[in-house]
This record gives C-alpha cells, sequence and structure tokens, in this order.
C-alpha cells in the first residue's frame, strides 16, 4: 500500500504528542527486572551502548537512611560491588552496572525510599530523600509557595540521579541551569572500618570541600541518602519561541542567553531555522495558567510509533535523503504551529505562554498513566519497537562555540542541507547554557551545552545513512573544540581523554580515594567512562561509536562503508558510503 509522505510526516508528529488531546501512557518498565538467574538492568531505551545485558544476583529496596546504610555495610563486609538504581533509568552510559562478574554484586534501589520531603520556608531550603521523583519534588515546593530555580527538561529523575549526573536546565542567570548548583548539603553513605559497623553516614554542608566532589559524582563516592536544595519565592515564566533564519545565531547566541533568564535555542540546520526562546520570569500576580508540556515527551499512539519507526527503517534502508527531509519539514512546522508543546490552558492559542515555575520548568507526560489504558506510551519505550536514537550531548566553553556551529554550517554547505534532516526529524540541535561551577566534575567556565539525537538501527552492524556526518560533527565537537561529554548521555568516544578537560579531575580521584578506598562503587564500565579509555577495537567497533575508526574492516566495507577523514575537520575519521574504498 502506498502511503503518501505528507501522511507519514503528519504521523511522525503525532509520535511526538497529541496537543488536543488529553492521551495517557503506559507506565515505563521498571530499569531492575527479576528471572529465575537474578536481576537484569536496562536503561530506559532497552539498549546500552556495548548492546550487552547487565546482569546482577539481586536488589533490595530499602525504604529508610538506616536501610540504605545497612545494605552499603552488608555488601563491605562481603566485598561486594554495589551500584544505585531508581524507578527511573534514563542513563545512556553503563554506568550503573555493578560488575561482569555478576555473583559479586548488589544492585540498590531507591525506588521505595521516597517518602520525605521537608521543606525549610524560613531558610528556603528543601530536604528529600534520594528517591524521590523530580515532579513530586516541584509540585510538593510549589505547594509551599517556593520554587525550585533549576531543573532538567525532562522530569523522569530522582534527585539523586539528576545531581550524579550533572543534570541541567538552561540559564547563566544567578547560580545557573544546573541543578547540582542549587545543592547546599547531602547525606553519603559511605564504607567505614568494622569498629563503625562497616558503613556510615556523613554530612556535608555547603562549605564542606567533599561537597564539590560529591555534587557530581556518578554514584561512585557512595550511596547518597538525602539531599538539600535552596529555593526561592514562588514565580511565574513568560515564554515565546521566535522561528527565524540562522543567518547569525553564532553571533548572538552570548547575547540572547545574557537576555533571558531561562534562554535556549534550538537550531534546525537543514532549514536553516534558529529557534530562539524567550524565557523569563514574571510576578505571580501576572495573568496565566500555563504549562509547557514538551511535544517529545508526551504520550503517543503505539501503533503510530510503531509505523514512524518502520517508516524511518525504510529510509535508511533504501538511502531515501528526500523522505526523511519531508518528515524533518513536517515536524518543524507542526512544531511551530503548536506551540512546541506551550499550552495557554488545554491548547496552545498564541504567545506569550505564561504559568507557574513549576508548570513551565520540566515535563514527560508520557510518564503518567492510569493501569486501563494499553494503547499509549512514551514514543521511545523498548517494548513496542518505537523509535530508537543515539544522544550527543557536548558541553562547550562559550568562546569556542561560535566558531564549531560556523564549521558546521561549513560541513552542511559541503554535504548540502538535505543530509542534516535526519537531525531535524528529532530535535535538531539543542542549544542550553550553564554556569561556571565549583564541582569537581562540573564546568569550570560558563558554557554552552548542545544536545542533538539521530537515528540508530536495529541491529549494531548495520550502517547509517549519512553516519559520516554525524561522526564528524561528534569528533568536531569532542577533539577539535574539546567539548565536554555530558556525563549521563553519549557514545563511548565521546569520553577519550575527558580526564584531561577537568581542572579538579584529580581532587575527584583523591576524594573517590578518600571515601571509597577499596573501589566498591566502580566498575569496569564507569572507570572506562570516568578515565577516558577507548575499548578493543574490532570489525565494526566504529559504527555504534565504541572506537573512532582507524581500518575500515572497523566501519562495514561489505556495505560500502569505508574509513575517511573528515571534510572540514581533516582530523576526523569516519565511517562514509562509498563505491569504493579507493573514492
Amino acid at each position: 500500500m502506498y502511503t503518501p509522505w505528507w501522511l507519514l510526516g503528519a504521523l511522525h508528529l503525532v509520535t511526538w504528542g497529541s496537543t488536543l488531546l488529553t492521551i495517557y501512557a503506559i507506565p515505563p518498565l521498571s530499569p531492575v527486572q527479576r528471572n529465575q538467574t537474578g536481576c537484569t538492568l536496562s536503561n530506559s531505551y532497552g539498549a546500552w551502548g556495548d548492546r550487552k545485558d547487565c546482569h546482577v544476583p539481586n536488589v533490595t529496596y530499602p525504604t529508610t537512611e538506616e536501610g540504605l546504610r545497612s545494605v552499603v555495610a552488608y555488601a563491605n563486609q562481603n566485598k561486594l560491588k554495589v551500584k544505585v538504581v531508581s524507578k527511573f533509568s534514563h542513563t545512556i552510559p553503563k554506568l550503573a552496572c555493578p560488575t561482569s562478574n555478576s555473583k559479586d554484586a548488589l544492585l540498590v534501589s531507591t525506588e521505595k525510599y521516597n517518602s520525605n520531603i521537608e521543606i525549610d520556608k524560613n531558610n528556603l531550603a528543601v530536604t528529600v530523600d534520594a528517591g524521590v521523583g523530580l515532579r513530586e519534588l516541584i509540585d510538593k515546593v510549589e505547594e509551599a509557595g517556593l520554587s525550585l530555580v533549576a531543573a532538567p527538561y525532562w522530569e523522569g529523575v530522582s534527585v539523586a540521579g539528576l545531581i550524579s549526573t550533572g543534570a541541567h536546565g538552561s540559564s547563566w542567570w544567578g547560580k545557573g541551569g544546573a541543578v547540582h548548583d542549587h545543592l547546599i548539603g547531602l547525606s553519603l553513605i559511605i564504607p567505614a572500618r568494622p569498629s563503625e559497623g562497616y558503613a556510615k553516614i556523613i554530612r556535608l554542608e555547603a562549605q564542606d570541600p567533599l561537597l564539590n566532589a560529591a555534587k557530581v559524582s556518578l554514584g561512585l563516592l557512595g550511596v547518597i541518602s538525602k539531599v538539600k536544595f535552596s529555593l526561592e519565592r514562588g514565580f511565574k515564566r513568560s515564554i515565546t519561541y521566535n522561528f527565524t533564519n540562522d543567518a547569525h545565531f553564532e553571533d548572538e547566541f552570548i547575547e540572547h542567553a545574557k537576555k533571558y533568564e531561562f534562554a535556549d535555542i534550538t537550531w534546525y540546520p537543514s532549514k536553516n531555522t534558529a529557534v530562539y526562546r524567550y524565557d523569563d520570569r514574571v510576578p505571580l500576580n501576572v495573568s496565566g495558567n500555563g504549562v509547557y508540556d514538551f511535544i517529545g515527551f508526551q504520550s503517543n499512539l503505539i501503533l503510530i510509533s510503531k509505523l514512524v519507526r518502520a517508516t524511518e527503517n525504510s529510509l535508511e534502508n533504501t538511502r531515501n535523503v528526500k523522505g526523511k527531509c519531508i518528515l524533518a519539514t513536517t515536524t518543524v512546522g507542526t512544531k511551530k504551529l503548536v506551540g512546541n508543546g506551550l499550552k495557554n490552558g488545554q491548547i496552545f492559542t498564541g504567545y506569550p505562554v505564561i504559568g507557574n515555575q513549576g508548570k513551565m520548568q520540566t515535563s514527560g507526560s508520557c510518564l503518567y498513566s492510569p493501569s486501563s489504558d494499553s494503547t499509549t506510551t512514551c514514543a521511545w519505550d523498548p517494548r513496542i519497537n518505537g523509535l530508537f536514537f543515539y544522544e550527543t550531548t557536548a558541553i562547550f566553553p562559550a568562546t569556542k562555540f561560535g566558531d564549531f556551529i560556523r564549521d558546521v554550517k561549513r560541513l552542511r554547505d559541503i554535504v548540502t542541507p538535505e543530509n542534516f534532516c535526519g537531525v531535524d526529524i528529532y530535535n535538531g540541535f539543542l542549544i542550553r547554557f550553564i554556569k561556571a561551577s565549583g564541582a569537581y566534575l562540573g564546568q569550570s567556565e560558563d558554557s554552552v551545552v548542545v544536545d542533538f539525537n539521530y537515528y540508530r538501527a536495529n541491529e549494531a552492524s548495520t550502517p547509517r545513512l549519512n553516519q559520516d556526518v554525524w561522526e564528524e560533527v561528534e569528533q568536531m565537537a569532542f577533539f577539535k573544540y574539546g567539548a565536554k561529554p555530558h556525563w549521563a548521555k553519549n557514545r563511548n568516544l565521546a569520553f577519550l581523554d575527558v580526564q584531561r578537560k577537568y581542572p579538579n579531575f584529580n581532587r575527584f580521584i583523591l576524594a573517590k580515594k578518600q571515601l571509597d578506598p577499596q573501589n566498591i562503587f566502580s566498575s569496569e564500565w564507569s572507570d572506562e567512562i570516568l578515565f577516558g579509555k577507548e575499548a578493543a577495537k574490532g570489525d565494526g567497533c566504529a559504527l555504534e561509536g565504541q572506537c573512532i575508526c582507524s581500518e575500515d574492516r572497523h566501519c562495514s566495507p561489505d556495505k560500502g562503508y569505508f574509513c575517511k577523514q573528515g571534510l572540514v575537520y581533516k582530523e576526523a575519521r569516519v565511517c562514509r558510503y562509498s563505491q569504493s574504498s579507493l573514492s
């Protein structure tokens, strides 16, 4: 049956959410699944970078801080490797897997350690259990007439998880857009001597030098049990999106970030379009009951999610760039029409959209569901064979970001804009701003964060349409311009030599040796990320970012993909489709 391209484009937008109807989704699958031999840990996309399962013999669900301490004591006494998970699992690297030798490992879930949210209105602070979800925290804070200033755009995270990996929103104002920079206290459970009961709780306050190590710890210092954030008096936000030409945004981003407190920019390179987010706080007495329900995080009909994925697979297999561009055009056009998920009430009726901070700062409506609904999910739910993609996130010093964009534009001109349509089907380049941080594994200068998602094949051995373009952009970001990888995202190659990019890296390692001298909370996978180790090279290793190609066999020569140098960044080595290895 022939399906018109315009219809497939429209269906693609439905899979990014319905803005006219209230649709609820099947709740995401728990990241820990029990079986006859123990447990399997997965992320929410159903596949780690190496596509190998993480097997652990057991998982425990403490409900109290003392329960957490007892688990760490047991692990220390029995020389077990320990990793902590929550009810959510959105880390792309395999940081949460304790060891490949599964018999000597234990998972600790904070899913049921989530009951306490203590608000101190006089001191504008809140202390919460580590397993509390971000949405629950925000709602409680807003009920008290206060606001949490910073939050990631996706709300499906626990409070301990989001600070451990450096999750962020967007702001160069005040304390900035990184959530860990609003942290003013933290409780950490660490191994101890037998005379101390094999584990103890330490309380880190704002002036404690260890707090800068614990703010972004990747779960490597101990088990976080309590988190304390600073708050502000409640406020509203006013948001307007301006869709405009991308001719000069690489020269304007600094002024934009300075002018608007919660500014961001979305760049659709194939459409020559930059979308400026004008986002400022306004007083509570300003009229407006708006909500930001981002299209990409809304519920999607399972049937349509499967159809969109099948369509994208077909376009990849037939090398159909035109089809991808039609999808990209429809995607960008519809996002403009519906305000990208902003709603003045039930629907989007026009700018500005004004609403309370708690309703505007983060979203994730596909997480919530009545058990009676079995027709909708988050679009990437691995149970339905829906969307499946990579997420590259690079964090640039602000002084280098403009030159990076100029290089990407040069690459676009060489390969033609049509070959950039694949990224615009998702969310283009999302550009956000975070301030310099005291966290040892945070940003040492004011920075610009770029996220872009792109197609991932069903099989690791399958190369991708325009694979060389995204590999060159990726290598340009991390190696030519020295961008830092987001700790919770990215393919493995992004972490190569990452330790050299952090001035306080050695301070973090000293804190790690002090708090966890036996490496209970480390694994071969967390070491691979933290110390920027490249995996052993083998056939096809570059296809999924497990290595950078240096020989054709690292790509897929039998399918016409050979290792070539970059077109703009000549030092890049990418897997490019060619009729011959010599061309």
